[in-house]
């Protein structure tokens, strides 16, 4: 288990336990901050929100969310959130599956240009 900090171009996450079970991360996202549309093949994804707000899609279906929200993503479905509003979204994100590597991520979209 080791815990560290990556910067995005839409905030960061902080990886706040891992183990071969699991990984949980605390990601935040700075305002108008969008995270790319994607989805994985090899893991499943909870959310939950603990500051701010913004909007979800997942599995093409769109809504609001803010403080106490959760929002669960099965293996292989299309998400993404935005913060739409003027403070830092945060939220805790635990992972569940074959693998967490950061290479376990298709791209569809990005505001960012990324691959």
């Amino acid at each position: 288990m080791s815990n560290y900090k990556e910067e995005r171009p839409w905030g960061a996450f902080e990886v706040i336990y891992e183990d071969r079970f699991t990984k949980v991360k605390k990601i935040f996202i700075v305002p108008e901050g969008k995270l790319s549309l994607q989805s994985h093949e090899n893991r499943s994804e909870v959310w939950t929100i603990i500051y701010g707000g913004g909007v979800v899609e997942v599995d093409g279906e769109k809504w609001e969310v803010a403080k106490g929200d959760v929002v669960q993503i099965p293996v292989g479905e299309k998400h993404r959130v935005e913060n739409t509003t003027e403070e830092p979204l945060v939220f805790i994100e635990v992972q569940w599956g074959k693998s967490f590597e950061e290479s376990d991520i298709t791209r569809y979209e990005d505001k960012y240009d990324r691959v």
